[in-house]
């Protein structure tokens, strides 16, 4: 008996050592809160039912999936600026078709997130000051890995309005007062 109290006591100190930290990441340069809002967006995907990935707040907005998968489209997007490739396989033109299937959009989602970390953790501070054309403007590598921090976090609070509307609790702020 005395063995299983133990067994029993060291699986639940286990356990609970696992959950990650919610704020993990934050203020830890770039690399951690790429981290942070990567985690972030991941477990709030996970944590929205499929039958909400076709939910929009209004008539030509975008739905939850949509705005998933227009994260993933502008994560690739962002790298392709700085001379990566899009993936071959990605949607571009049927995004809005892949966009009410939760589990092809949590893929993509994650497929783009750690391709910019990736990315990000192989570029030299002289490649970062490299300069190219974007959105009209010339602008510096590192000036595009901080619009994808910033565009992904913009719609980090999209999608928590989204979620809530729909009842739904972020998970790093359930159980929160």
């Amino acid at each position: 008996m005395k063995c299983l109290l133990t067994f029993i006591l060291l699986a639940v100190a286990a356990a609970s050592a696992q959950k990650a930290d919610p704020l993990e990441g934050v203020g830890q340069g770039y690399d951690g809160e790429w981290l942070h809002v990567s985690r972030q967006l991941v477990s709030l995907a996970e944590a929205i039912p499929a039958d909400k990935y076709s939910w929009r707040p209004g008539p030509g907005v975008r739905s939850t999936g949509e705005v998933f998968m227009h994260i993933a489209s502008a994560n690739f997007y962002f790298l392709s600026k700085m001379g990566q490739k899009m993936p071959s396989d990605f949607p571009s033109k049927d995004v809005d078709k892949i966009a009410t299937d939760k589990a092809k959009v949590i893929d993509w989602l994650k497929r783009s997130l750690q391709a910019v970390k990736e990315a990000h953790a192989q570029v030299t501070p002289a490649e970062l000051r490299k300069t190219t054309d974007f959105l009209k403007h010339q602008v510096t590598y590192e000036d595009i890995y901080l619009r994808a921090l910033v565009h992904c976090n913009e719609h980090m609070g999209q999608l928590v309005a989204y979620a809530r509307m729909n009842g739904i609790v972020p998970p790093w702020s359930e159980g929160a007062k």
